[in-house]
């Protein structure tokens, strides 16, 4: 059988191969708590756009393109509509996240937004220095020079992180 490696997969598939990708870039650019509505928006985003995506694109960077302007869209209209409260309501993400993953989180939100995001995407999604500069629009080595003063701080304050991953 003769399969075309042009032929786009269905979007369910996409959903199932890069959804756990998304997740994590998002919950760490914007942190847990909005990290479920800027999945959702994302994928929904895609889901619209998907069928004049070229065959032979690169998915996940088109998706963590559109999860990265999800995300600001998110932290955005946040900041715009910030309010407190007393009790603030249980999360379903909050459930999902030990002790760990909060004290990653917030080692991770600390940093500032450009290294925070190289930091995302290039370690938790994977992303090339080259795809991470056009998403931040900077340079290739702004890109890796905030992913890498990111790690350096990480390092220094949550000395539990690994960040072994093949640098190119």
């Amino acid at each position: 059988m003769n399969v075309d490696r042009h032929v786009k997969p269905p979007f369910e598939a996409v959903v199932a191969r890069h959804g756990a990708t998304v997740w994590r870039v998002v919950r760490a650019v914007i942190g847990h708590v909005d990290a479920d509505d800027a999945w959702s928006d994302t994928f929904l985003a895609a889901l619209k756009a998907y069928p004049q995506l070229p065959a032979d694109a690169n998915v996940e960077a088109w998706l963590v393109t559109i999860a990265h302007r999800k995300a600001i869209d998110i932290a955005r209209g946040a900041a715009r509509r910030a309010a407190p409260v007393a009790d603030p309501p249980d999360s379903p993400a909050a459930e999902r996240a030990d002790a760990h993953d909060l004290d990653l989180d917030a080692a991770v939100s600390a940093l500032p937004p450009k290294q925070r995001q190289a930091v995302a995407y290039h370690y938790l999604a994977g992303l090339p220095y080259a795809e991470i500069a056009v998403i931040l629009d900077s340079s290739v080595d702004a890109a890796r020079r905030a992913a890498a003063d990111g790690i350096a701080t990480l390092r220094r304050t949550y000395p539990r992180i690994d960040t072994t991953r093949n640098h190119e």
